[in-house]
């Protein structure tokens, strides 16, 4: 009792008496941000180091409460030191928070990879249908409004108009540039046999290095990440490092749809001429 007793003095002579509207706005914006962080460290390796460190300032609380000096010290000592320790071990993940951040409607509406270009989702559906049936692997990466550059210098630049042959043929076996991933900007293949990171996290062991590819570029950037297994033929998408399989065409169709949005006038225009092109 005497120790339930101390914690509610505590909280009457400190928080409740000197409780100011400054000091429940400060409350309630880090509230917020505590929120966010484990929003977006959920399902990660983080969330633990995380939920670690709330021990760590609840046990130092706690010390400060009963006056216990030397434990105070040593938890002090840990929250202190272990600052910078935390920066180099998550830097992965501190520069997806702040990606995240700067992501945000706060800062403006969120791009997408092309709206009106209506006529690629029907390309992308048509190759990921061949290659599943002819069980073909591919791993194409549809860029948004984080710019990814720095992965397709990791491979061959193309800067062409995407088409489902065209795609089909890059990831067709034993060819040059099969191995990888495709970066899609728009309506074009900006580049092939790209180098993507792969995923820290656990997934299932069904999945295999594309899929890891696919989960790590997704956890680092908006990206939506197309998914077609060489063993089993299924097709997948992951994005905001979660991954969604056994997609058919009208569920991938309807993915694609909501990234490049409805076709426009101008687009099935575009479409047609550039069916009668490969024709």
């Amino acid at each position: 009792m005497e120790f339930v007793q101390r914690i509610l003095e505590y909280i009457r002579n400190v928080i409740v008496v000197q409780l100011t509207w400054r000091d429940l706005v400060d409350m309630l914006l880090v509230a917020v941000m505590i929120y966010q962080i484990l929003n977006l460290t959920r399902k990660t390796r983080a969330f633990q180091v995380i939920k670690g460190l709330g021990i760590v300032f609840l046990g130092s609380a706690l010390a400060q409460v009963f006056e216990l000096t030397a434990v105070g010290w040593i938890f002090n000592y840990i929250i202190t030191s272990g600052a910078l320790v935390l920066v180099v071990l998550f830097t992965p993940e501190l520069r997806r928070a702040l990606e995240h951040l700067g992501r945000s409607k706060i800062f403006g509406k969120a791009e997408t990879a092309q709206l009106g270009a209506g006529w690629v989702v029907d390309e992308l559906v048509e190759c990921a249908e061949h290659l599943s049936k002819r069980r073909v692997g591919a791993l194409i990466i549809i860029e948004q409004k984080t710019g990814l550059g720095e992965i397709a210098e990791t491979g061959t630049r193309l800067d062409a108009k995407i088409s489902a042959p065209l795609l089909e043929n890059i990831f067709e076996p034993n060819t040059p540039l099969h191995d990888g991933a495709v970066i899609l900007r728009g309506d074009r293949i900006e580049a092939a046999a790209c180098l993507l990171p792969l995923t820290e996290n656990q997934i299932s062991k069904e999945m295999g290095t594309r899929h890891r590819a696919a989960v790590g570029i997704s956890e680092s950037s908006d990206t939506v990440a197309l998914i077609v297994s060489e063993e089993t033929g299924v097709i997948s998408i992951a994005r905001e490092g979660r991954i969604k399989r056994y997609l058919n065409s009208a569920s991938l169709k309807e993915i694609l749809s909501e990234i490049y949005g409805p076709p426009t006038e101008e687009s099935l225009i575009s479409k047609v001429i550039h069916r009668r092109r490969k024709l």
